[in-house]
């Protein structure tokens, strides 16, 4: 028997979360989190679809909250297992689901006030600080390209997705009885225009392929351009002496930025006086990407040996605003800064406090530079709403709103295409996760113009047998 069960980031783009289950046991590959508006979920509410404690192990393609934002849960359901991770991505973790338990342990005490004064029960956290850490124990890293059996039977190896720092496309091998199939999960796909990673690995072989989708209808906007345009945006802001927002995710994105806007100040055209990374994961993040040099592609020789000093040896104008008293400290600053801050959909975080200060001010632009998912206030500014709620009050929008679509950390169609179609003999059977049904559609058509090779769409829940 071999089973696989799609979970989560089925027809969209959070959640990512699949069972496979054999003979020899069940492993869960991802265990991610949904990012969207605060859904309250008293603890006591059943919040998987399986008994975490009969899982027998766990493999994470990378850090972003949305493939491992729910494991702190699991060990908290019973899950005593192992996790398999790249180097890189326990070490993210140990930053990330400890971040995302306090801002869990956070929003829900600021709901709890707001409903105490409706008189509407309190809720609470998904998950706190002690799971993360109990979930954080269970890590067992492995380096890319290092074969491993996860449980008798059943071997993974890592191999480089240059999505994020320690991202990865995941090999899965299954045997029984001398007979062996193979399942590939591409995680998620690095954009080619990535600055500092190098490009997804080329896989060759596989009898099962899932393959995410999340930009599956179109590609990126040529880089030069979308750095052209996020100069102008620089420019205007200065002319209109108002302030940059960056609703920034805490790895890889904010990282990028940091290397553009180094790249932009020594040339002399950077004419903000002044970058916050107002961020303390992020900061974090930065540092260990700074730890982690030997995954980065080496086109630029210069970043390279700056950053052996630090950021701030590549961005002199860069400070870190560690403390709450730091960040509050900026809504003084009105006209000559950038303030890069989490989280990136705008569902939690400071950006949300600047937001509170800024929105409503029309001299204030507000930069989104990656992909903001149904349901979260960053998909509403994005997709042009004028008036919003979140920390229990309406705000109008009157700040600009600027989308620029060139930084994805994501594969763009093509890119997809040229990846897929590098697997040599009989085509395995394809699968797009993670991705909107609309954008999938396209993708699935795209993949039987160009190779006549059929794509199938999994329905949330669906189980098929291998």
């Amino acid at each position: 028997m071999l089973t696989l069960k799609f979970l989560g980031a089925i027809q969209q783009v959070t959640g990512s979360c699949y069972l496979i289950e054999t003979t020899q046991g069940k492993i869960l590959l991802e265990c991610g989190m949904y990012q969207g508006e605060l859904r309250p979920k008293k603890i006591q509410e059943k919040f998987f679809s399986f008994d975490p404690g009969t899982i027998d192990a766990v493999i994470l393609s990378h850090a972003h909250l949305d493939h491992s934002g729910l494991l702190p849960r699991l060990a908290r359901d019973g899950y005593r297992g192992p996790v398999f991770v790249t180097e890189p991505t326990r070490d993210l973790l140990g930053v990330m689901l400890k971040d995302a338990a306090f801002l869990q342990e956070k929003d829900v005490e600021w709901e709890n006030k707001l409903r105490l004064r409706t008189g509407k029960e309190p809720i609470e956290p998904l998950y706190d600080m002690k799971d993360a850490e109990n979930a954080l124990g269970l890590l067992k890293a492995l380096g890319y390209n290092q074969r491993t059996q996860v449980i008798s039977g059943i071997e993974i190896r890592f191999r480089d997705a240059g999505h994020i720092i320690g991202s990865a496309i995941v090999e899965l091998w299954v045997n029984k009885n001398g007979n062996s199939k193979k399942i590939v999960f591409s995680g998620d796909l690095g954009n080619s225009f990535s600055p500092l990673l190098r490009n997804p690995e080329i896989i060759e072989t596989a009898d099962i392929l899932l393959m995410e989708s999340t930009y599956g209808d179109r590609d990126h906007r040529n880089a030069d351009k979308t750095l052209e345009e996020f100069k102008e945006v620089l420019d205007t802001a200065i002319d209109d002496r108002g302030n940059i927002f960056i609703p920034a995710f805490a790895v890889g994105r904010t990282q990028d930025l940091l290397y553009h806007l180094g790249k932009f100040y020594r040339k002399g055209t950077l004419k903000q006086q002044k970058v916050f990374l107002d961020s303390p994961m992020a900061t974090h993040v930065s540092e260990i990407y700074a730890q982690h040099r030997d995954l980065y592609n080496n086109e630029d020789p210069e970043f390279n040996k700056a950053i052996l000093s630090g950021w701030e040896n590549w961005l002199p104008i860069l400070s870190y605003t560690r403390t709450t008293l730091e960040s509050m400290a900026l809504n003084n600053i009105t006209s000559g800064a950038i303030i890069i801050a989490g989280s990136g959909m705008c569902t939690g975080g400071r950006i949300r406090h600047h937001f509170k200060h800024n929105l409503w001010r029309s001299k204030s632009h507000i930069v989104f530079t990656g992909f903001q998912a149904q349901g979260t206030l960053g998909r509403s500014l994005v997709d042009g709403a004028k008036q919003v709620k979140f920390m229990g009050q309406e705000f109008a929008v009157k700040a600009q709103i600027h989308t620029l679509g060139g930084f994805s950390a994501h594969a763009g169609q093509s890119q997809l295409l040229d990846w897929a179609g590098r697997f040599q003999g009989e085509r395995p059977h394809l699968y797009l996760v993670h991705g909107e049904l609309g954008k999938m559609l396209v993708l699935q058509n795209r993949f039987h113009e160009e190779y006549n090779w059929h794509a199938s769409i999994p329905t949330p829940g669906e189980t098929i047998q291998l």
